[in-house]
């Protein structure tokens, strides 16, 4: 990534996130890195820190060799008439951090055949430990390694297939959401049996945290460390099927259903 340039286009949580990542990890300077974004006062700190900043998208994709679109779907159509000029099909390839856009709904508002990138990330990245799945239908292995690097900055990456993204959006993106709500349930349930809810929330978190390492770190299931758990006619047993009693399980599955049923449409839905 030396001499690569990186224009990210809608400089917002996930972009900046992406910004910070990149340079901390020394495969980028900020020199290399062009953030844009309408109001350009918000971007004044980046600045300070030798990001280039810009308002105008056109100027920052003319000058990338990877141009990220980081844009809200419904502002996507505009960002891309836009840059439309400024786009070099033979020398520049485009990466998509867009929910429900497809790399050929890209092109086809572009009228170019591009190469296009898509990634998907989650607010994790703020703090460097996303979960981001990445998918193509014409971008080269080598720059889909390109893309899976600058991701990997700021998380872990996985490569999957392009109908499969609406869906990583629904596991990985609204799914912090559903991780959140279920630490905010035990924390409550902490409160109810007699902890301060500070002290109920950080148990709650910590173990949280513990039962997702213990399957990341041991690739275990999740059903053989809840054997090492649960002891005939014990606490754990009993609190497990009162959960699933009153569809623990079963509300989480048509949770992720229903978000990834409305994730493909949030494009499609603004034409």
């Amino acid at each position: 990534m030396n001499s690569q340039h990186i224009a990210i286009l809608g400089s917002g949580n996930i972009g900046l996130s992406l910004a910070k990542g990149l340079v901390k990890s020394g495969i980028c300077s900020p020199q290399q890195i062009t953030l844009t974004r309408r109001n350009i006062d918000a971007l004044a700190e980046y600045a300070n820190e030798g990001y280039l900043t810009t308002n105008n998208n056109t100027k920052a994709a003319k000058k990338a060799d990877i141009v990220i679109l980081a844009v809200l779907p419904q502002q996507l159509n505009k960002l891309l008439d836009e840059i439309k000029p400024a786009i070099k099909s033979e020398k520049q390839f485009l990466v998509s951090v867009i929910s429900g856009v497809s790399c050929n709904d890209i092109r086809q508002q572009l009228e170019m055949n591009v190469q296009v990138i898509r990634a998907m990330p989650n607010t994790a990245i703020a703090i460097g430990d996303s979960m981001t799945c990445i998918a193509t239908d014409n971008g080269t292995p080598k720059n889909v390694n390109i893309v899976k690097s600058l991701f990997d900055t700021v998380g872990v990456t996985i490569q999957i297939n392009e109908e499969l993204m609406t869906a990583a959006t629904a596991l990985c993106a609204c799914g912090i959401a559903f991780f959140l709500r279920s630490v905010r349930a035990a924390s409550q349930g902490g409160t109810e049996i007699g902890f301060h809810a500070h002290d109920a929330l950080k148990m709650a978190a910590q173990t949280a945290k513990g039962a997702a390492n213990l399957l990341l770190q041991l690739a275990s299931h999740p059903e053989q460390e809840i054997d090492k758990v649960t002891s005939p006619k014990g606490c754990t047993i009993a609190g497990l099927n009162e959960m699933e009693h009153n569809g623990f399980s079963s509300a989480m599955i048509k949770g992720i259903k229903l978000s990834a049923e409305k994730a493909g449409e949030l494009y499609k839905g603004d034409e």
